[in-house]
């Protein structure tokens, strides 16, 4: 298969992996419920809505050991590389932020990247991160223009399959045209979409509009109900799909028009005549139709790949929506590129259940966490989001703010009051010192529920469901994985239960069959193979 190539690309290809994983620390006074005792930050997210300040390559690295393999649609903005100053994560990969990460991870080369293979680099390891996080029936949608759609289209068939791509969908995001451009007016962005698995992934039917449902009318009084007329003939060949037609008129119809044939076989079309199914006109002249009840039609319809403002919102009504919550003046700098919340709610409707958890590493404005919860509050769901954003100011002024005020309420910018919609999110920074010391020892105030996500994640490639309160942390694949570590044994063995002895075995919880045990030292010695002990050492085991 065909690959992207770019300057720079062998420095990043594997970075994803050299990312040091850290832990995330609750911000009590930033977020909008509490995290209770005893609880880490993750294990409260567990539980809720999760915004976190912080480089979004350290923070997905962070995630992945409570989430990944959980998150079932994933959207994110990037930066679209147009060259243009504004916020950080700016559409600019001149950034601080990025030059500074590309002079880490890059070198010297970095300095003189084309401005697409600064943005290449940038976006290869989030998307490697990203895919981890997803759902065998999960799906990413990635809001992009026409600077980087081609090479973002490569660089996903690479990254999560050609087979997997979906569908690049139109979003005219402009209600009128822009007068001032200096070609054309350029009204749409795309919103690519990759499925993990194409062949698990399917879309949800989206709900008839009241427009879609008033077309169905009933002018012959049909006690069945509202009907809409569809064609009956085709263009796909029909071996018995050319026949004559009478009509009750006596007018005859020769066959359909050139090119196409009847729907169905002439013995099934008058079995529908006999069932009243098949509109002849007021006349009873006109070319067959058929009757489509609305009682008979599926619940929803179809996605399409056309996403019209006037369905999904345009950047105008995005940019008073932001500035109706947070009270932003006709003046104020308002951010640049924001969605508008109806926008990332028709791709809620269409990538996720009730339950599902949603994940946006190109936080920004708060949309997603803002849809979220107006979704849940119209359908009765309970679904999660987990936010991400670098800059700290936007984190808390922005981001962390508006879903404050839509979850609790506010008052507009024309002074009206608007009920909030419920919900809550825990806000977290990434610590500054990564979960290993510089020694390669694990940081001495790092909890046993953190280490054992860290442990789960490193033996099963799967986020850690788990409470931790327990040195068994579950069953994968036939395999018991087990952690001693912090004393979470209440001191009753050597080293507060860290070390791996008979005594420390025998109280461990029972489980037939074979197992893998995380543990400072093991002195079992033959013993340990004799129970099906497979010993891994900490820190070593998990530095991966």
């Amino acid at each position: 298969m065909p690959t992207l190539n770019w300057i720079g690309k062998e420095a990043v290809v594997k970075h994803h992996k050299e990312v040091p994983f850290r832990l995330l620390e609750p911000v009590p006074e930033l977020s909008c419920d509490k995290v209770g005792s005893g609880e880490t930050a993750n294990s409260a997210a567990a539980s809720g809505n999760l915004i976190v300040q912080g480089d979004n390559l350290h923070a997905l690295k962070a995630l992945l050991p409570r989430y990944a393999g959980q998150v079932k649609c994933i959207y994110i903005d990037p930066p679209y590389n147009t060259g243009n100053e504004g916020w950080v994560y700016n559409d600019n990969v001149n950034s601080p932020e990025i030059r500074r990460w590309l002079g880490e991870v890059v070198g010297k080369e970095g300095e003189t990247l084309d401005r697409h293979d600064r943005w290449l680099s940038m976006m290869y390891p989030r998307l490697m991160l990203l895919k981890q996080f997803l759902r065998d029936d999960g799906a990413i949608f990635v809001s992009i223009d026409d600077n980087e759609v081609a090479t973002l289209r490569l660089l996903m068939d690479e990254i999560f399959g050609a087979k997997n791509f979906v569908a690049s969908v139109i979003w005219n995001m402009m209600d009128s045209p822009k007068n001032s451009a200096r070609h054309l007016s350029e009204d749409h962005e795309y919103v690519v979409l990759y499925a993990a698995n194409k062949d698990k992934w399917r879309p949800n039917p989206l709900q008839r509009s009241e427009a879609m449902i008033a077309r169905y009318k009933n002018p012959d009084n049909d006690p069945r109900g509202p009907w809409l007329l569809g064609d009956l003939a085709a263009r796909n060949f029909y071996a018995q799909g050319r026949y004559a037609i009478a009509t009750p008129s006596g007018k005859v119809i020769d066959g359909p028009p050139s090119g196409s044939y009847w729907r169905v076989s002439e013995e099934k079309f008058w079995e529908l005549n006999r069932d009243n199914r098949i509109w002849w006109g007021k006349t009873g002249s006109n070319r067959p139709g058929i009757k489509r009840f609305l009682t008979d039609v599926k619940d929803g319809v179809v996605p399409r790949t056309l996403w019209p403002w006037q369905e999904v919102g345009s950047t105008r009504h995005s940019k008073q929506e932001i500035s109706q919550i947070l009270n932003l003046g006709a003046s104020s700098d308002l951010f640049v590129t924001p969605k508008p919340t109806a926008l990332i709610q028709r791709i809620l409707q269409i990538a996720t259940d009730k339950d599902s958890l949603i994940l946006d590493s190109f936080a920004g404005s708060g949309t997603t966490g803002h849809a979220v919860l107006k979704q849940n509050a119209e359908d009765s769901g309970c679904r999660r989001s987990i936010m991400v954003e670098m800059d700290e100011g936007i984190a808390r002024s922005l981001t962390a703010e508006r879903v404050k005020r839509v979850a609790t309420g506010y008052t507009n910018a024309k002074g009206n009051t608007v009920e909030g919609l419920g919900g809550g999110f825990q806000f977290c920074r990434l610590s500054t010192e990564p979960l290993f010391t510089a020694e390669g020892q694990i940081r001495s105030d790092v909890t046993f529920a953190q280490l054992a996500e860290f442990v789960w994640f490193a033996e099963t490639g799967s986020g850690y469901t788990g409470q931790g309160d327990s040195p068994l942390l579950g069953v994968h694949e036939g395999r018991g994985i087990y952690l001693l570590y912090n004393g979470i044994l209440k001191d009753k063995s050597i080293a507060g239960g860290n070390v791996l002895t008979g005594p420390v075995f025998d109280v461990l919880p029972k489980l037939a069959g074979p197992k893998v045990i995380y543990a400072a030292a093991n002195r079992m010695g033959g013993r340990a193979a004799r129970e099906g002990i497979t010993f891994k050492q900490t820190p070593y085991a998990l530095e991966v």
